[in-house]
């Protein structure tokens, strides 16, 4: 049996199918459909020379990568590859073959530091390890069944807050790019990230086909959103938190618990069964919240990097 490498073909949807499933498998905590896998072939800024590979074997898709240079950092040179292959599919040489044409590339569009996430199992770090990248931090993955868990009541309404949705704003999304930069800067990372191409956001962020813009709540004070939790959906059951932060000038005030606890209450009544998030191990103020919320470790994933030359 022959394993080769090649690029997602984008227009045929049998092989974007088989992109989005083997992610699912391998990567089940993360919500993946064909349409935001072509979204991602699409939209993905220029500058990022991102490429979307599969690894084939006998016609038949086993392994995927997704990998580019991570353009809207102030620092040049740095990229990431994330690889995945079937869980059934392992020691095929699939994964190593994907992390060489990966590296080949990356190094070719004039990176220098290679960043990849490991899901925390012995076989996952040992080849990580044996390819030359160390470990740096973790983080975790949480379910919170909503079809059969109890929520929290929602916490009070501070003063001069209201809340909405992200779908308030169709008509002028500006205010929630500037929130998402604002709130990104303070994100857990190994890599240091700026929004400032407006356009880019819309095409990439905005009109993400995984997006609930319904369900996506959103605080408001003085007439500006200062908090909010994104939802991601999947078209099915299955619902995501994307992302929760509130501007510096209202931490303290409860607002990404607020935020979070009203997209999930709103999740359950519109019957979505199974809430996903992701947080940093020592992002310990929102740990403590999706603990409060009822969310359980269900995964952890490893960050690895790599010099390049």
């Amino acid at each position: 049996m022959t394993v080769l490498v090649r690029d997602l073909r984008g227009d045929d949807p049998a092989d974007v199918a088989a992109f989005a499933r083997v992610r699912h498998l391998a990567l089940p905590f993360i919500l993946w459909t064909p349409q935001a896998v072509v979204h991602h072939l699409r939209h993905a800024h220029p500058d990022a020379r991102s490429r979307s590979l599969v690894a084939e074997e006998d016609g038949e898709v086993i392994g995927t990568a997704q990998i580019g240079l991570v353009h809207d950092s102030p620092e040049p040179g740095q990229a990431y590859l994330n690889i995945y292959v079937h869980p059934d599919r392992v020691r095929r040489g699939a994964g190593g073959l994907l992390v060489r044409t990966a590296e080949e590339h990356l190094a070719t569009e004039g990176a220098r530091k290679l960043f990849a996430w490991v899901l925390d199992e012995p076989a996952n770090l040992v080849f990580a390890q044996r390819h030359g990248y160390e470990r740096r931090r973790s983080a975790h993955f949480l379910r919170l069944g909503l079809a059969d868990g109890t929520l929290p009541p929602p916490p009070p309404l501070p003063a001069g807050v209201e809340l909405r949705t992200a779908a308030d704003f169709a008509n002028d999304p500006r205010p929630m790019f500037e929130l998402d930069a604002q709130t990104l800067v303070d994100e857990p990372s190994d890599v240091t990230m700026e929004f400032t191409d407006y356009e880019a956001w819309l095409a990439e962020t905005w009109r993400h086909p995984l997006l609930n813009r319904e369900l996506t709540s959103v605080a408001v004070a003085d007439g500006r959103p200062v908090a909010f939790s994104v939802a991601h959906t999947d078209g099915g059951t299955r619902y995501a938190s994307a992302m929760t932060g509130t501007v510096r000038a209202h931490r303290g005030r409860g607002l990404a618990k607020l935020t979070k606890t009203d997209s999930l209450r709103r999740a359950r009544a519109a019957g979505y069964t199974e809430a996903f998030t992701g947080n940093d191990t020592d992002n310990g103020p929102m740990l403590a919240i999706n603990k409060w919320l009822g969310y359980e470790v269900c995964a952890t994933e490893v960050r690895y990097v790599r010099e390049l030359g």
